[in-house]
């Protein structure tokens, strides 16, 4: 009897957790967030203001954890150059509590 218990748990506990690798690559990055776009994103990943030397347009757009989990492993955001794709890689990376994507971003680095 307590086979038959475990068995059904399995069977549902595993689509449960394909749902939620499915929805994590299915969510959103900004670059930049909401609340700073209009800024560029510097080499180092840093939010700086608007035509500081060196630094990249925002995007304008949100890449899906499944873009960003590609160009971790070395492909690059779609529509950006190499330097591009660095800038907004660290920016990334530099993600914070509270900052939009950052859950996204964090879900990423969560073993599966």
């Amino acid at each position: 009897m307590g086979g038959a218990v475990a068995a059904s748990t399995i069977v549902s506990i595993r689509p449960a957790l394909a749902n939620t690798a499915a929805s994590v690559l299915n969510c959103t990055i900004p670059v930049p967030d909401q609340g700073r776009a209009g800024n560029y994103i510097a080499p180092n990943g840093q939010v700086v203001p608007p035509g500081t030397p060196g630094a990249f347009p925002g995007t304008g757009r949100s890449y899906t954890g499944e873009q960003v989990k590609q160009a971790l492993r070395g492909r690059p955001l779609p529509g950006t150059s190499y330097d591009q794709n660095q800038a907004y890689l660290n920016y990334i990376r530099r993600l914070q509590s509270g900052t939009s994507g950052f859950t996204c971003y964090a879900s990423l680095q969560m073993p599966r």
